[in-house]
């Protein structure tokens, strides 16, 4: 008996694998098969893009080597980068069989791929930090596309080409601009014109005085990167153990600078006027630039300029506090920022201590100003503060005789540390804020101000001063044009920026006038904090807002001592119908909460209102106490209060979108009255306009303000209060019969039919200093 067996093909397993490994390698082999002349050349346009991102990537993280040394890295990398990844990418695309320039695609892929790592990484959304890679691979791509056909003599099509990339910018450029656009905002010298304040008599402050100066440097004598500070020194300081404070400190900084927290140096740059003295002394403090980046000597601009004004100004060296791509930043920075600060004044005690320095004799023990920019201007609060984080210190013995009579912040920080922050009692205080910085985008100068106290009639004052188009970094001449590092401040908007040398005129007023006033006690400065307006022949042409409080003032309102909106410090409130009144914080960019309160006056034309033309009023009943103050103070001169201007702020509660510009500026009435029943009421614009609030779009692009370092210049204004100040002889000039002695009543009328605006630290102020009886 048979069987019939039936044989199928043999196993194809192994045959089937050679044959797509030989396939795999044949590919592999003929992996730049399509790179023609054409592709090769086009390749110049991926590796242009990768060395340009590398360089400017390394610009904004230096390594301390040199400008040179950091090209050459950024060069290397880049084109080694590139190389790996592209031959990578394109032996993987070979495999796919799809007939086109690996090579070319690969690098083009890389490049890509590395550009939206490093704009990922440097604060920029997924999203945006996607398009700009793309729109930038795709150009330049496109432009190597063009050399490479003008290369293999395809000239029309490459001019074409290259024209349409040359033109592309254009048309973004056109395309971005047709959002809607920030509102004007009055100029200084438009408002300077109508003649509702004098100029001040007093020569410009920022101009040199009458005293020869010379330079000269103290520190450690050994620093590794600065020879200012090693061989070229005058005098040779102490150094500071920080250990009780820094604990976090790599050995690549000890490697950088040559120390450890154990021996930090008290390095610093002096300007010091000719002759006997003694002189006011000013230390100046930077911020948190780049470590490698050095940045003290850009405020020699003014230290040069208060020397000439006979002040010794130094400028002090913590650099090594500062942030680096490569060791970070040391921990409990802030409070070792402060520490400094308090030995470089032990240190200059020191040297006064002894014959033979420059400082012997020289320094006025009683008048001493802190001046710091950035987290510098956060930390010289802290140090005139200093007992809240260094009472155990034996360094605040040491520093005793040093009396700190003024701080100076420029666009300062404002963080909690160790869940405390400085409050000054009977210190002047001033800080500048520009509205278009791009790195402290908050007014937090503001926050310390609102932090600023005096007891009894006392000759300090505190006064705020918001530019327009300002921003954070040119108050340093050596810090650049951009508030964010590389690549990202390619990113921010500077066609509204000032330029430096105003920006930093600026500073010079009201740094040289403010240590004048408080120092050496020239008062007829003390009206240009009043008032910005009377410096106009002094300042360039923006916008300012200034706030101001002295010593004498006499608070009627500050809303601060509880939340019951019907009783103020100074008496009791009432209001007519058609207003909406809450006490509420300020709000800044963030729409977080400034420490400090304010009544939110809105007119609205409610259902239940029995006419549109109703009058809408909030009012103030003084209480018995405070009309007899005011009846036994002759040298009350009139009301004030702080006012902002709400209606020019879009993202109030959500509101849809800005306002029309007529509308902008609120129409106020403020009216007094006295125990007779008399009352006079004048337009505030009749002392002063209302401006509406500069509105900052700080990216090239309305697209990337809500996609760059988290949102934050997602809002484009905050509540920024203005001084007002109303003599007396205004309300009698309107109505003789008016008894400013016996006032009785004030009420602020809101004309407009939306009008909103918030108040604060409504008082009445003295007619001069209260020592000299002169502004």
């Amino acid at each position: 008996m048979g069987m019939d067996l039936e044989y199928g093909p043999a196993p194809q397993g192994p045959r089937l694998h050679r044959r797509v490994l030989k396939e795999l390698g044949r590919r592999i082999l003929e992996t730049y098969r399509y790179d023609t002349t054409l592709w090769r050349t086009a390749l110049s346009g991926p590796w242009t893009l990768c060395i340009l991102a590398f360089s400017i990537v390394i610009m904004g993280i230096p390594t301390g080597l040199g400008s040179a040394a950091d090209i050459m890295l950024a060069v290397g990398a880049g084109t080694l980068v590139m190389a790996l990844a592209s031959n990578l990418l394109a032996v993987l695309l070979s495999l796919t069989g799809l007939r086109l320039p690996h090579l070319f695609a690969g690098s083009l892929l890389s490049t890509y791929g590395a550009v939206l790592l490093i704009l990922y990484f440097s604060d920029l959304e997924l999203e945006a930090a996607a398009v700009i890679a793309g729109i930038a691979a795709l150009a330049c791509g496109i432009g190597g596309l063009a050399a490479g056909l003008l290369r293999t003599r395809r000239m029309l099509s490459g001019s074409l080409l290259a024209a349409a990339l040359l033109l592309s910018p254009f048309a973004l450029a056109y395309g971005s601009g047709t959002g809607s656009s920030p509102v004007s905002v009055p100029s200084l010298q438009s408002l300077a014109a109508d003649g509702q304040v004098l100029p001040l008599l007093a020569d410009d402050p920022a101009q040199p005085g009458g005293y020869t100066f010379h330079s000269f440097t103290y520190g450690s004598g050994k620093d590794l990167q600065r020879k200012e500070y090693s061989k070229d020194v005058l005098l040779t300081s102490a150094s500071v153990d920080a250990t009780g404070y820094i604990s976090s400190w790599p050995a690549l900084r000890t490697l950088f600078w040559g120390f450890d927290p154990a021996t930090l140096p008290l390095n610093a740059r002096v300007w010091m006027p000719d002759g006997d003295g003694p002189y006011p002394l000013v230390l100046m403090v930077h911020g948190n630039h780049m470590m490698e980046d050095f940045s003290e000597g850009g405020y020699a601009y003014l230290g040069e300029l208060l020397a000439s004004r006979g002040f010794i100004a130094v400028a002090l060296d913590e650099n090594f506090l500062n942030y680096s791509a490569w060791s970070g930043i040391p921990d409990n920075d802030f409070k070792v920022r402060t520490l400094m600060i308090l030995k470089h004044l032990q240190q200059i005690g020191s040297f006064a201590e002894h014959p033979g320095t420059p400082f012997y004799q020289k320094v006025d023990y009683d008048s001493v100003a802190l001046l710091g920019h950035s987290r510098g201007g956060q930390a010289v609060a802290m140090a005139a503060d200093a007992s809240l984080w260094f009472s155990s210190d034996p360094v605040l013995e040491a520093i005793q005789q040093f009396h700190i009579t003024s701080v100076i912040a420029l666009a300062p920080t404002d963080k909690m540390i160790d869940s405390k922050q400085a409050r000054l009692t009977d210190v002047s205080y001033l800080t500048l804020q520009g509205a278009r910085d791009g790195d402290v985008h908050d007014f937090y100068g503001d926050r310390q101000y609102m932090r600023s106290s005096y007891t009894g009639n006392t000759p300090g004052f505190k006064s705020s001063l918001y530019i327009a188009d300002a921003n954070h970094s040119q108050f340093n001449t050596d810090w650049g044009l951009y508030d964010q590092t590389l690549p990202t401040g390619l990113f921010l908007k500077r066609s509204r920026i000032m330029d430096g040398e105003e920006q930093r005129r600026i500073a010079k007023v009201y740094v040289s006038a403010f240590l004048e006033n408080t120092l050496h006690g020239r008062t007829e400065y003390r009206q240009l904090f009043r008032d910005y307006r009377s410096g106009a022949r002094w300042l360039p042409d923006t916008a300012y807002y200034n706030r101001f409080q002295s010593g004498s003032y006499i608070t009627v309102a500050d809303y601060d001592e509880d939340r019951n909106r019907g009783i103020v410090q100074g008496g009791t409130v009432s209001t007519t119908t058609g207003l909406h009144w809450s006490e509420e914080a300020a709000k800044d960019r963030e729409r977080n909460n400034k420490p400090s309160y304010g009544i939110l006056l809105e007119r609205s034309a409610s259902p239940d209102q029995e006419s549109a033309d109703a009058e809408a009023a909030y009012s103030i009943r003084l209480s018995d106490t405070l009309t007899r103050t005011l009846a036994k103070s002759p040298a009350v001169e009139g009301l004030t209060f702080s006012l902002a201007n709400h209606n020019s702020d879009p993202n109030q509660d959500g509101d849809a979108g800005p306002m029309p510009e007529a509308e902008l500026s609120p129409d106020v009435e403020v009216e007094l009255t006295d125990s007779n029943g008399t009352a006079a009421r004048i337009p505030l614009d009749e002392v002063m306009d209302i401006l509406p609030l500069p509105q900052t779009e700080f990216t090239l692009s309305p697209w990337l303000e809500e996609r760059i370092s988290d949102g934050k210049f997602s809002n484009l204004s905050e509540a920024v209060y203005q001084t007002y100040k109303l003599p007396f002889e205004l309300f009698l000039e309107e109505e003789p019969e008016l008894d400013p002695d016996s006032l009785t009543d004030i009420t602020f009328y809101l004309q407009g039919s939306e009008d909103k605006i918030m108040l604060d630290d409504i008082g009445f102020y003295e007619r001069g200093d209260p020592l000299t009886g002169v502004y």
